[in-house]
């Protein structure tokens, strides 16, 4: 299957006992300038005293909701391809397990489920009452790589064994959603909405790092991007890395430190800046944010904690040349992911 990215499947061993994995989804109603971001994450499954799930969706404005699923043992998940779920309210006494929507509409009163080509699940928060509800399709197009080529590993070929932390993997760079989610009683239908996923695992989470994501531009339909800077765990030392992915036109242009010079400037919040350049190309990335942020919760070494701010309504610039030549595109977006976490964050970071 060539859409199948690397690392798609879940990857606990069955035996560390400090493990988390992590997955995002994002859905953007380009129209109404909002976006839908679900944030699953399991830590510990053999138990401890951070053992447990959570769901989390930052929603319109980026409104924010969790949920925490304390029984690891309701959680399931497949090694050989994306699929997992976790239930936290059930009647079912069958084992955790991917169900038809329709048989999972019924029998779990609370929880998800997500594959490759689908995201479906029910959360409430009892003390605000506020809650989610969720149910679409996606039509994956780009994943990790030229299209209708076999799919790369988003970190290099390293990262797939145990020695960077921690893992992390762009599942679908973009896809195409239609279905709808209820939030708070206003329910939102969409047909061929921009959709993208990633996923991260491991036994430590980056001590610091930033994220710009993209792929609902104003007027370029058919162009993504995903980039990053953090730092990260390599065996014994840390190392800053940086990375900027596009796929645009049914090809793939990759920045990292294997093959491109990658500089950038990030305040603590605010405003997000990168260039880089190769033998062929060179970008440049501007976004910014006038917005307070999102706190959101990231496993850590002391477990789920706030650790990490976020808005899916941040302005993007982008500008993608040959080297000293011609543009290739250049193109806007009013709802671009944009993300600081990690410490610390008390001065611009100068890469």
């Amino acid at each position: 299957m060539a859409m199948q990215t690397p690392d798609s499947g879940y990857h606990w061993d069955g035996i560390s006992r400090r493990f988390f994995e992590g997955w995002y989804y994002r859905v953007t109603l380009r129209q109404l300038q909002q976006s839908f971001a679900f944030m699953y994450s399991l830590e510990d499954p053999l138990g401890g005293q951070y053992s447990g799930g959570s769901a989390q969706i930052l929603g319109v404005n980026d409104e924010y909701l969790w949920r925490s699923f304390p029984d690891t043992q309701l959680f399931w998940g497949e090694r050989d391809r994306l699929a997992f779920g976790h239930w936290r309210k059930t009647e079912l006494e069958t084992p955790p397990q991917e169900l038809d929507r329709e048989e999972f509409e019924k029998n779990i009163q609370e929880g998800y489920q997500a594959t490759d080509t689908f995201n479906q699940g029910f959360i409430r928060d009892p003390a605000s009452r506020s809650y989610c509800r969720w149910q679409y399709t996606i039509q994956p197009i780009y994943g990790w790589g030229n299209f209708n080529s076999p799919q790369q590993a988003t970190a290099g070929l390293l990262s797939r064994l145990p020695i960077l932390e921690p893992g992390w993997q762009v599942l679908m760079a973009h896809g195409l959603a239609t279905g709808w989610i209820d939030w708070n009683e206003q329910r939102y239908y969409f047909t061929d909405a921009p959709a993208y996923s990633e996923k991260n695992w491991g036994h430590s989470f980056p001590q610091k790092w930033f994220w710009l994501n993209c792929n609902g531009f104003e007027v370029e339909t058919d162009l993504a991007l995903t980039a990053i800077g953090g730092i990260r765990q390599v065996m014994w030392w840390k190392e800053s890395v940086g990375l900027i992915g596009i796929h645009y036109q049914g090809k793939f242009y990759e920045f990292a430190p294997w093959n491109a010079k990658i500089k950038w400037q990030v305040e603590p919040w605010g405003k997000w800046q990168m260039q880089a350049e190769n033998d062929e190309f060179e970008i440049e990335l501007i976004g910014t944010s006038d917005r307070e942020g999102t706190l959101v919760r990231v496993p850590t070494e002391a477990g789920l904690v706030f650790c990490c701010r976020d808005t899916a309504r941040g302005h993007l610039q982008l500008e993608l040349r040959q080297r000293r030549g011609e543009a290739i595109a250049i193109a806007e977006s009013r709802v671009c992911g944009l993300e600081i976490g990690g410490t610390p964050w008390d001065e611009p970071w100068i890469q």
